[in-house]
């Protein structure tokens, strides 16, 4: 095996410090946690969602705007209810997530409804609860729309996302704002669909929108998307079509791997300076942020279940896998990982992998880890697109949640068992 030096210092996220030898989060220590719900395990904490969120609400004081998270970055009903009781709305992208947005309480009112692929029974349920928006992303959607909210007798609130054409400088999985992506409206075709949409009796325009991408961390792209979109208000106006609202979207990053994305009040300030310049400053601003949101506010813990010393790679293989954390699986991505009771050892090189039969099922390559069988890592910054995409590939259950608030700890969703698995599911009759 290499040995390496120490591990250099490093800055945790919010909220989360070493205490005596042992990692807490707010006034819970992490080991006695795994000790009690058992892992994998996803811990968050309350304070670093809502300081995340305060960070907005100072950018955005004393503007008309509404804040509503992109609820797909962690739908879980204890995470979305901490939000909306502080004063958030929801951008939903399915039928499943309204449910979900209602069972937690939020306003339908303070709900927009994105995403490319609605279907009739969505939208009629959207339109039965009375959402705040619809943010619509074709011309055949808007006709589907205004035939559905015509066939119950109503008129369906339309915000057009428009596809500025925008490199977001990310990963291209999750850059949506560019000409070859599937999302928005071409920006030449726009003026165009904002005519069709004011003429359709079961519509009311009431804003546009866009959104370029996620895990954004330079202030520029923001700068010239916003630039494009006043543009095309004032085209849209022009042609006789009020917009009371501009969504900006969402989409800003948090540092993974010693990333530096703007702090959200910081570039609320830059962008509001430019749409005053505009002219265009007392617009009602609507925003959707997600991954800044939650994503520092949780981590994973895993067992470390064996070391696995090789020729060419040594592995420490824990009991978390890319059922759980599917993100390094499926964008190669980064997260931190460290020990919650670190050892007074120097560090070897480890894979951290999972036990799923796929060698795509990696958590970390190349990490400097001081860990045998039967000690706890935590996977930093798994707060976001991590619990919301995990599966039952290889019928694992999903990991259970816990919400930490202060000296608090709450259990927000169980671990899944294996019968709950089965349950929905029917043996052939007997042959």
């Amino acid at each position: 095996m290499t040995t390496l030096p120490g591990p250099p210092p490093m800055n945790l996220p919010p909220f989360i410090s070493y205490q005596a030898g042992d990692l807490v989060m707010e006034g819970v220590s992490l080991k006695q946690l795994a000790s009690e719900h058992g892992t994998p395990l996803f811990v968050y904490s309350r304070a670093a969602m809502l300081n995340a969120l305060a960070a907005y609400q100072r950018g955005l004081a004393g503007r008309s705007h509404q804040i509503c998270y992109a609820m797909k970055a962690n739908s879980t009903l204890g995470i979305l209810q901490t939000l909306v009781r502080a004063g958030c709305g929801l951008d939903i992208v399915s039928g499943g997530e309204l449910e979900r947005a209602l069972a937690a309480g939020v306003e339908p009112g303070q709900v927009i409804f994105s995403g490319v692929g609605k279907t009739r029974a969505e939208m009629r349920r959207a339109l039965e609860v009375g959402i705040g928006c619809f943010n619509v992303e074709s011309r055949a959607e808007l006709d589907v729309l205004d035939e559905v909210a015509r066939g119950m007798g109503l008129r369906a609130p339309v915000s057009v996302r428009v596809n500025p054409n925008v490199d977001a400088q990310t990963h291209p999985y999750i850059s949506t704002g560019l000409k070859g992506n599937k999302f928005g409206i071409a920006h030449e075709d726009v003026v165009a669909t904002y005519r069709h949409a004011a003429g359709c009796a079961g519509l009311r325009v009431v804003g546009i929108d866009c959104h370029i991408g996620s895990q954004i961390t330079q202030t520029g792209p923001y700068l010239d998307a916003m630039d494009r979109v006043i543009d095309l208000v004032e085209s849209i106006e022009a042609a006789g079509v009020p917009i009371e609202h501009i969504d900006f979207g969402g989409g800003l990053g948090i540092d993974y791997h010693g990333d530096t994305p703007p702090q959200a009040d910081a570039l609320w300030q830059q962008l509001l300076h430019r749409l005053d310049a505009r002219g265009f400053g007392g617009r009602k601003i609507f925003i959707e942020p997600g991954r800044s949101l939650v994503g520092n506010a949780g981590v994973c813990l895993t067992e470390v279940l064996y070391q696995k010393p090789g020729e060419q790679k040594n592995f420490l293989i824990v009991d978390a896998a890319m059922n759980d954390l599917p993100r390094p699986a499926m964008y190669q991505a980064f997260h931190r990982i460290v020990e919650v009771s670190p050892r007074d050892e120097a560090p070897l090189t480890w894979d951290v992998v999972g036990p799923v039969c796929e060698s795509g099922d990696w958590l970390g390559r190349d990490r400097a880890l001081a860990a045998q069988a039967g000690d706890l890592l935590a996977v930093l910054s798994a707060g976001a697109y991590c619990m919301s995409m995990a599966s039952n590939y290889n019928t694992r259950g999903r990991a259970a949640e816990v919400l930490v608030d202060g000296s608090t700890a709450t259990m927000i969703r169980a671990r899944e068992s294996a019968a709950d698995q089965l349950r929905l599911e029917t043996l052939l009759p007997p042959a």
